[in-house]
């Protein structure tokens, strides 16, 4: 139990249902459609569609999707690839012959939203109410006004130059020029009239007619490749999840294109080491080590498996663990092994994450995202919508899973997660935070399991990341710098928080739950 004499949060306890997001009104939007009948899948899409008017730099309709749901009673979780595709006209030998780079705010950066078809898949198959019903939240904070929370401002300020080279961008995201401030009320009544008419025509109010055309028409002027049949064949995807063991727990995650197969198994290599008995220096010397061989993998390796076949039985066999476990030494940094040194600029970038269970025991982990901050900045004119930058994530690199190539997903940086025991739900689970997030399960997870902390207290723990030859370090852990130098690490202040995150533990034994939501956000765990 945490110091009441403290600053911090208590997990929040609940009988019936639980929600935990990073934004306060997505989470009462949530509590809100519990209460009037809607299961976790229709309080997941109400809360998020807020998300998406109310922290537009983080999220958005013009971003992609993912989610893991399990029904009640149900001994795997559904996974669902919400994810959009390049324009069929995308071939690396078009950008390599053009000397074109995929800029963050450069329209070759925007792949086909998927998140609006993702929603309409989740609440048409899982759903109990109508789309229209639960983007009702959401169209009247677009009308109506919203005010500016306070981590809102904060990255909204971050990022102004990102919507300020866009002229409908900053007429919709700034005042003269300039962030809102905290508590400033902002109203989108484009993007209110859009979701109005998501709300009357289903997803076809978006990926076809006037949205689209409005989309399509502002990426052709700026040079893109899109066409009005790319958006029309937009579509989300059943997957199979991937999973692997933790000391007893079954971890599920969505297979790539998501990252979410290399906290896995980062994972499966922590299983000989005992990290509750490590001290804080070994701790995050470890996950340090355990972290350059899992991102090295993903790198090298992750892509649009409609495409490619990546290795994943492989990737989470003993064979791969015991390599990956005989590059580590504990008392000195190592270089990745298998696969080059692969540098990258695009590190922390944006994104939410929420999950539910409701009162029947269904339970969703659900994540929407723009990637970077405001995404590519480009906003449709009419529309008012806001489109990502995930394409940023694709190479020009001929035979890299991962290169660029018509109608194809990137690999993907968004995960949620979902932890299972015995065949029952033990925690929907999530960490947003760009290339953070498989990271950010291995911390979360282990502070659960390993460590015995509550939710809140996992979620409140300082975190750390190692890429691109950085180890990053949050303030509560900086007293370890100096020795993490010694055994040869770059240690640095992280620049910004890492990550956010949410969850909700489900006690079988005693009927209630647990939730936590990340102090690092705006947002807030509740339930009844």
């Amino acid at each position: 139990m945490r110091d009441f004499e403290k600053p911090g949060r208590s997990p929040v306890y609940a009988a019936e249902a639980a929600v935990a997001t990073s934004h306060p009104a997505s989470t009462l939007a949530a509590i809100e459609t519990l209460r009037a009948g809607g299961n976790a899948v229709d309080a997941a899409i109400a809360a998020v569609a807020v998300q998406c008017v109310v922290d537009p730099l983080m999220t958005g309709i013009g971003g992609d999707c993912f989610a893991l749901y399990l029904p009640a009673g149900a001994s795997v979780p559904i996974a669902l690839d919400g994810s959009g595709r390049s324009p069929a006209a995308a071939d690396d030998a078009w950008y390599r012959e053009h000397g074109v780079a995929i800029a963050p705010a450069s329209p070759h950066a925007v792949t086909v939203p998927g998140a609006v078809a993702a929603w309409a898949r989740l609440a048409a198959d899982h759903g109990t109410r109508p789309l229209a019903d639960l983007l009702q939240p959401a169209i009247r904070f677009a009308e109506e006004g919203f005010p500016v929370q306070p981590r809102v401002a904060w990255d909204w300020a971050r990022n102004v130059a990102r919507v300020a080279g866009d002229p409908h961008a900053a007429a919709t995201y700034l005042i003269d020029g300039r962030a809102p401030a905290v508590g400033t009320v902002m109203r989108m009544e484009k993007l209110a009239a859009t979701l109005r008419r998501i709300a009357a025509d289903g997803p076809r109010g978006f990926y076809d007619g006037p949205v689209a055309q409005d989309l399509v028409a502002r990426l052709r002027e700026l040079g893109g490749l899109h066409t009005l049949e790319d958006f029309a064949a937009a579509a989300p995807d059943f997957v199979t999840p991937v999973s692997t063991n933790y000391r007893g727990y079954d971890v599920y995650e969505c297979p790539p294109p998501g990252q979410g197969l290399a906290a896995l198994m980062m994972l499966n290599v922590l299983k000989p080491f005992d990290v509750a008995g490590l001290s804080d220096l070994d701790r995050v010397h470890l996950f340090a080590e355990v972290c350059k061989q899992g991102y090295h993998h993903r790198d090298a390796l992750f892509g649009d498996p409609s495409l490619q076949a990546i290795p994943v039985e492989h990737l989470l066999s003993d064979a791969w663990q015991a390599s990956a476990h005989g590059a580590i030494d504990m008392a000195r940094a190592q270089a990745p092994v298998l696969y080059p040194e692969i540098a990258t600029e695009r590190a922390h970038t944006d994104t939410v994450y929420l999950c539910v269970v409701d009162r029947d025991g269904n339970a969703i982990s659900l994540i929407n995202s723009v990637f970077q901050g405001f995404g590519s900045g480009i906003v449709g004119p009419e529309s008012g919508v806001l489109l990502h930058n995930r394409g940023l994530s694709f190479r020009v690199e001929p035979g890299h899973p991962n290169t660029i190539g018509p109608a194809k997903r990137p690999m993907h940086t968004i995960i949620p997660g979902l932890l299972m025991r015995d065949g029952r739900a033990v925690a929907p689970f999530g960490v947003m935070g760009g290339h953070y997030q498989a990271m950010g399960h291995v911390e979360l997870l282990t502070g659960l399991i390993d460590r015995g902390l509550d939710p809140q207290e996992a979620l409140d723990a300082p975190r750390s990341f190692a890429y691109d030859g950085i180890l990053e370090l949050e303030g509560g852990l900086a007293e370890l710098s100096a020795g993490l130098k010694d055994r040869g690490h770059d240690a640095v202040p992280a620049p910004l928080p890492l990550g956010g995150g949410q969850v909700i533990w489900i006690d079988h034994a005693s009927g209630t739950l647990t939730a936590g939501s990340d102090p690092r956000k705006d947002g807030s765990a509740l339930g009844y």
